[in-house]
């Protein structure tokens, strides 16, 4: 029976020796309280020769071993040695084991949109315990869309003053504040993940115009925009000029390229959210731009990216943008299929050609926001129908797009849109298990390339994590396909 370790790690050995018996801790359904307890008594040596968030470990009946060339290391160590931990009648045991451990990709990301329904500062939290706990690295939060505008900012409180109200399907908005933000990134740093802001733009801008109706366009409704509404109830009325937008659709809103003040007012919002940011990266969306003209898009895509290059961030832009004239070294975020429809390679290849990396999210794969089945209570469809645990795990980074070596993949990301998903309960059955999929994708060895790396496995290793998420209140889906016990 497999180790139940997600992600798998870089080499395993079993040494076959009596297990470890740590003295139960005080609430003995807590693993990772005791795997704390573990870490923090282990013998810890730091090794320099062992690379970024790397580790290795070493469990038998004498105790716990660890050493790790940085802090980010030793926290995945303790987050491997809280998977170790089980039970029979005598009270808890860790089996004997030796790992080496190093994620494949640096960039290991899961993606929450606040914008659709916003999600408050406890909610962000708990996803960051959720996906640190897989040793994902990376938040992205989507604060701005049609929907809504979510950050306050001192240059321009009017956006969320006058954008923030409402959430999709007319439910509550909300806002973070600076101090809400900040408690974000600090939460997430000290978990070892970095925060992730974007500010999606020419498009999905109609939030950005209740404030600033000088700078954008007038909504261009489509005969697919009205299918799209006409799918769902509840999405008030087709977008209006000047009027908060409830539904679902998208592609309808733009800026204005030839707008009076367009440029101060990007410099001003991107420059203060890059303040706020003390990661490296920041995002300005570029995608779904439908009713823009494309040398107006060009011109703006290629603006923001220059802003937020002077800020001295690495700009991040979903892979529409590739065409654009843009900074070398700008990161494409593909979120096309698996195998690639339309030309999305060929815009996320142009990423590659101007010295830039891509980030991996493909729709029919870790999109989590869509449903298991045609039963899931939430979520979409339109990623070619709903995404079991089986196709979320059957797909390899390498894979995706052709011509790309793996040197220039920085990583994968999970993304969770949330036009349906109100609260942290629908947020915790849409990701897990497949969250663990994407996990498996960014650090794990190649698809196939051990018996560990195979879905035969991985639907094992999954029902072995059940006990663990129960204990952490996580209410993951009971999904077809894992075998459960």
């Amino acid at each position: 029976m497999p180790l139940a370790l997600i992600p798998w790690p870089a080499a395993v050995r079993e040494l076959g020796g009596p297990p470890l018996r740590p003295a139960p801790p005080a609430d003995p359904g807590d693993r990772r309280s005791l795997a704390g307890l573990l870490a923090a008594a282990a013998h810890r040596a730091d090794d320099p020769t062992i690379g970024a968030e790397g580790y290795r470990l070493r469990v038998d009946a004498d105790g716990v071993a660890i050493a790790a060339g940085d802090d980010a290391g030793f926290f995945y160590a303790e987050q491997t040695l809280a998977q170790l931990i089980d039970a029979d009648a005598e009270g808890p045991l860790l089996p004997a084991v030796e790992i080496s451990d190093a994620p494949r990709f640096p960039y290991r990301g899961v993606m929450l949109d606040v914008a659709r329904h916003f999600h408050g500062v406890e909610t962000v939290e708990a996803v960051i315990d959720r996906a640190s706990a897989l040793k994902l690295n990376a938040l992205h939060l989507h604060l701005t869309d049609d929907q809504g505008w979510r950050l306050e900012l001192a240059s321009h409180p009017e956006l969320a003053a006058e954008g923030s109200a409402l959430s999709s399907l007319g439910d509550a908005g909300g806002r973070y504040s600076p101090a809400d933000y900040r408690r974000i990134v600090d939460y997430a740093a000290e978990r070892h993940m970095i925060v992730v802001p974007e500010v999606d733009l020419p498009g999905h801008t109609h939030a950005l115009g209740l404030s600033h109706p000088e700078l954008v366009a007038d909504p261009v409704v489509t005969d697919l925009m009205r299918e799209v509404h006409d799918l769902f109830p509840g999405q008030g009325e087709l977008p209006r000029r000047g009027a908060p937008y409830v539904g679902m659709a998208v592609g309808f809103s733009s800026l204005r390229a030839d707008a009076p003040g367009l440029e101060p007012f990007l410099r001003d919002v991107l420059g203060e959210i890059a303040a706020m940011t003390p990661g490296p990266y920041l995002h300005f969306g570029g995608d779904e731009a439908l009713g823009t003209p494309p040398g107006e898009y060009h011109a703006m895509v290629s603006l923001a990216a220059r802003i937020v290059t002077e800020t001295g961030k690495t700009p991040i832009a979903w892979h529409e943008a590739g065409e654009a004239d843009l900074p070398p070294g700008t990161v494409g975020q593909y979120w096309g299929y698996v195998t690639p429809t339309e030309g999305h390679d060929d815009s996320a290849r142009a990423f590659v050609s101007r010295g830039g990396r891509i980030i991996l999210s493909p729709a029919n794969a870790i999109y989590l926001d869509m449903k298991y089945d045609d039963e899931t209570p939430v979520g979409l469809t339109w990623a070619d129908g709903p995404t079991s645990v089986e196709r979320s795990y059957r797909w390899d980074p390498a894979d995706v797009v052709a011509e790309v070596p793996e040197s220039a993949i920085l990583g994968i990301e999970a993304p969770m849109w949330t036009e349906t998903v109100r609260d942290l309960a629908d947020i915790d059955l849409l990701m897990f298990p497949r969250v663990c999929s994407a996990a498996e994708a960014g650090w794990s060895p190649r698809l196939g390339s051990t018996p560990q790396r195979s879905w035969e496995a991985f639907r094992e290793r999954v029902a072995r994590m059940a006990p663990l998420w129960a204990e952490a209140g996580i209410g993951f889906h009971r999904a077809a396909g894992i075998a459960w016990r």
